[in-house]
């Protein structure tokens, strides 16, 4: 039996300004995730391009 996931935590990227949702793989270091992907993590230099 599937189960609804509307509870589940949010953060805001600050490179791209957009709201990401708690993954499961991200379930024992939730507290230090930052960004919502990969390419957001590479171009935490360059937000201006996102801007």
């Amino acid at each position: 039996m599937a189960h609804k996931k509307v509870n589940l935590p949010q953060k805001t990227c600050p490179v791209c300004q957009r709201p990401f949702t708690w993954r499961k793989k991200w379930e024992k270091d939730w507290e230090q995730v930052i960004y919502c992907s990969e390419r957001c993590r590479r171009s935490k230099t360059k937000s201006e391009y996102f801007k």
